[in-house]
């Protein structure tokens, strides 16, 4: 194609061209060398990421709890009735409530609200005796608090500052780059600009590296049990192809015909095994379970949020809290972009606090009925969870677990169906984004070219397909994890940006209000 051609299409479709070509470029090339030299490679970024959670988790900490104090003084001040958006909201509360919480939770709180409180009872913190009762009163406490509002408040505050600049603002991209033209002054639409839109690129991609490489095993798992086939790479691979279509659909659909009813159904699912979970097990030890670690919690908030163990230096705090806050750091990009999309026509009090309490409630639900029910089969006998997670791993433990339900024959190709809708509705809101942030104008309301967003699911697809084939999953995982580094940067300048506009915009707010 001549390049006068190659212009007059790329203007049509409104690609920005470095971001689309210099983001598969930087996928394929840093794919290719992270496994190529995986030997090296694996050692080397899993030092890196160690050095960061132990060097770097003061700094985490403060930032996630700043976030939710700043979130909390913009919900219930006079900034929190600034709508986003003129009209009414775009999508129902249940809808936005459910693409929100399914687009940022996937399958991996499939996976540790059932496997996570164990780890803690074999690996408390506080220097707790491990498999003691005490350990027990933990288990699902940092669960809790793991996956409720310090986790959300890093997801929500990127939201609320990218839709101010979308509605608000009415700048017409979606990109990270864009969100903080207002710290970065003439600097936004610069070389400097596109770097961190490439960098927020990456960081999505490795955050679904982590989904696929807890949700297909985990889903192979319960297949192959079902099927009496053992787990294999073939098997791997056709659950990736099968999860394509489905999102590639749905992606293809956009959001009110695709994603929006694909949300839907997962939340209804989600909600109906949790629900016959809690009726069939131990109903009544889950509750006074869930209630004495949630009050654990409330109780000692502050404290879980700020632990760093340095005098026995025991790694609880960075093993896990820190290295959560950065993974979730590292995902808040692709979130804030996808939230902020569908938020049209709500305040910014609705904004934070729907993110914070659907985020938060979801997660608690499934801890308080499926951690709790892992507990309880571990505490009474009924069967040795910890052994299975040592011995067989994870998905293993999984399996067992679901086995000791009523009717496992029905629960086992449910819980299926569930995780392969929980990635699907992972995927197709950031085969939407990644389209969004490689799309140069996207106007309020409008989507990227669907052939756009074909594309990068096909690339997602190819790059999961090769990494499960050759291994390569937990590298891109780490790899992105380590993103977070500069995107603690990038929380610093949207907080400068968001108060800089909000000082600039809320006078005139304010005189407009009173003309009408």
């Amino acid at each position: 194609m001549p390049n006068n051609e190659m212009g007059d299409w790329m203007r049509k479709v409104r690609i920005d061209p470095f971001i689309f070509w210099a983001s598969l470029l930087v996928i394929l090339v840093a794919t290719v060398l992270l496994v190529i030299n995986r030997a090296v490679a694996e050692p080397y970024l899993d030092g890196l990421m160690t050095s960061i959670t132990y060097k770097m988790d003061w700094a985490f900490q403060f930032l996630t709890f700043s976030l939710f104090i700043i979130l909390i003084w913009l919900a219930l001040g006079r900034y929190g009735k600034i709508k986003l958006g003129e009209g009414k909201p775009e999508f129902s509360t249940f809808s936005w409530g459910a693409m929100l919480f399914t687009a940022g939770m996937g399958t991996s709180i499939m996976f540790w609200s059932l496997m996570e409180p164990i780890y803690y009872y074999t690996g408390p913190p506080f220097g707790i005796k491990a498999n003691s009762p005490e350990a027990a009163e933990w288990a699902v406490t940092y669960g809790l608090f793991h996956w409720g509002i310090s986790a959300w408040a890093l997801y929500a505050f990127p939201t609320v500052v990218i839709a101010y600049s979308y509605y608000v603002r009415k700048r017409p991209s979606l990109k990270m780059s864009v969100a903080l033209s207002g710290a970065l002054g003439k600097y936004a639409d610069g070389w400097l600009a596109k770097v961190i839109d490439v960098l927020v690129i990456w960081s999505l991609v490795g955050g679904l590296g982590t989904s696929l490489g807890l949700g297909v095993p985990m889903v192979s798992a319960v297949i192959g049990d079902i099927l009496g086939i053992p787990e294999t790479l073939g098997l791997n691979v056709i659950i990736v192809i099968c999860i394509t279509i489905i999102y590639s659909a749905s992606a293809y659909l956009g959001l009110q015909k695709g994603i929006r009813r694909l949300a839907d159904i997962n939340v209804y699912l989600a909600l109906a095994i949790a629900v016959f979970v809690f009726l069939v097990g131990p109903t009544f030890f889950l509750l006074s379970y869930f209630s004495n670690s949630f009050g654990l919690m409330l109780q000692n908030f502050a404290f879980m949020s700020f632990y760093t163990d340095p005098i026995n230096a025991g790694g609880f705090p960075q093993g896990w809290t820190v290295f959560y806050w950065a993974w979730f750091a590292a995902t808040a990009p692709f979130m804030g972009l996808f939230v902020a999309r569908i938020s049209k026509g709500r305040t910014i009090r609705e904004l934070i606090t729907h993110i914070l309490l659907w985020g938060s409630i979801g997660g608690w639900i499934y801890f308080a009925v499926f951690g709790g029910y892992s507990m309880h089969l571990e505490l009474n006998n009924i069967l040795p969870v910890a052994d299975i997670l040592n011995e067989h791993g994870g998905p293993a433990a999984i399996v067992e677990i679901l086995k000791t339900l009523p009717i496992s024959f029905i629960v086992l190709p449910f819980f299926v169906i569930l995780g392969v809708i929980f990635l699907s509705t992972s995927l197709d809101s950031a085969t939407y984004i990644l389209a969004a942030i490689a799309t140069k104008e996207l106007k309020e309301g409008e989507d990227p070219a669907r052939w756009h967003r074909m594309v990068w699911g096909a690339v997602l697809a190819i790059i999961s397909i090769s990494l499960l084939l050759i291994g390569g999953l937990r590298v891109i995982q780490t790899s992105a994890v380590i993103v977070s580094v500069p995107i603690f940067i990038i929380y610093i300048l949207l907080i400068v940006s968001l108060l800089r506009w909000l000082k600039e915009d809320y006078p005139l707010m304010v005189t407009e209000e009173k003309k009408k």
